[in-house]
């Protein structure tokens, strides 16, 4: 399926379709303002961007902020280096952090993929917007715009809603060993897909714990599908949007000496800093946690877990003259790019890990 198509057939969803009749979102399924289009094979985009959906209800805020909640109180809970940090911007900034995209991994089969966590956002108001490819990684993107996200203030989960970035493993594009190895584990999940936000916001697999060779066998085809192996639909990152904070770390450059001055190791892949072909998306991130991990045959090991990412992300060369206080987020470059996002996958890989 071309990247087109995946996109329109995620916007002719009957989530979507049910979604756009209930809060009146606009027009066809476009991509962010600013963004160039890309070769085909890689990503897909288009401007201008759709109309978001508006706000949420006041119950269906504060049910969708309470699931949202819980996904980060797993993912903090199993990554004391995204707790600390924090922890650190609180103290050193104040209480306006926000929080840019919420990531996740999957496995694109048997209904596992994008579209098994997607429909619950879609549900609260969430757009899809632009197909990202990765071709030697094996993965494909979506990533979703949040319903209307104007006059909120609060920090964290309960500020301006994230944006929501899912990606999935081309499983049929493995070697037959590591596709028999993910077949086997999601034939013993039920309809576990149909409940993927629920596992996130628990931690627990929806199939049964793997043996130790198994998890092996797929690292050295597929570290992303080994992670998703033993973390399931767990968040695998929180961005927080640097250029949102109030203290000279907005910029993100200065945010990340602060991270490094403060003990911890960076993403070092293509460089700390990865930044896009126009300049105005610039990101980071830091290097996964590891915990020790019982497999079902018994053997504990060391497993990544998850990261913290940051994103600054520069006016749109049309507003470049409005004043600092009138600046919405809506003036500043929007989207992912495939060349950051490559490398910031590999914030959980072994050679990131086990760097000095």
């Amino acid at each position: 399926m071309s990247a087109v198509t995946a996109t329109l057939a995620a916007a002719r969803s009957p989530a979507v379709a049910a979604l756009r009749r209930r809060w009146g979102a606009a027009a066809p399924l476009r991509s962010a303002p600013g963004l160039r289009p890309r070769r085909r094979g890689i990503a897909m985009a288009a401007a201008p961007a759709p109309v978001p959906a508006d706000p949420l209800p006041e119950g269906a805020d504060s049910f969708f902020r309470s699931v949202i909640s819980n996904m980060e109180k797993v993912y903090l809970s199993r990554n004391p280096t995204a707790r600390t940090i924090l922890e650190h911007v609180h103290s050193y900034d104040g209480d306006r952090i926000c929080y840019d995209h919420f990531a996740f991994r999957t496995f694109g089969v048997d209904g596992y993929g994008i579209n098994s966590l997607a429909e619950f956002f879609t549900d609260f108001g969430y757009l899809p917007r632009e197909e990202l490819r990765f071709p030697a990684k094996k993965l494909r993107a979506l990533w979703f715009s949040p319903p209307t996200n104007d006059g909120y203030t609060g920090t964290g989960i309960y500020g301006p809603l994230p944006r929501i970035f899912i990606s999935e493993l081309l499983v049929d594009e493995l070697t037959v060993q590591s596709q028999e190895i993910i077949h086997k584990y999601i034939k013993t999940s039920g309809k576990g897909n149909k409940h993927a936000a629920l596992a996130s916001t628990s931690g627990e697999l929806t199939w049964e714990k793997p043996v130790y060779s198994d998890f092996q066998v797929l690292s050295r085809e597929s570290e992303y599908a080994a992670w998703t192996l033993v973390n399931g639909y767990a968040l695998n990152h929180a961005t927080i949007a640097t250029h949102r904070l109030e203290s000279d770390i907005r910029s993100i450059n200065r945010f990340n000496k602060f991270v490094e001055d403060n003990g911890f190791k960076l993403n070092s892949e293509g460089g700390i800093l990865k930044v896009s072909p126009d300049g105005l998306l610039q990101q980071s991130s830091t290097v996964a946690d590891s915990a020790l991990f019982t497999f079902a045959d018994g053997v504990t090991e060391s497993i990544p877990r998850s990261y913290i990412e940051f994103a600054e992300r520069l006016l749109l060369p049309q507003f470049k003259h409005l004043q600092d206080e009138e600046v919405k987020e809506r003036h500043r470059r929007d989207g992912f790019e495939v060349g950051n996002a490559d490398k910031i996958f590999e914030s959980t890989s072994k050679d990131q890990l086990t760097r000095r």
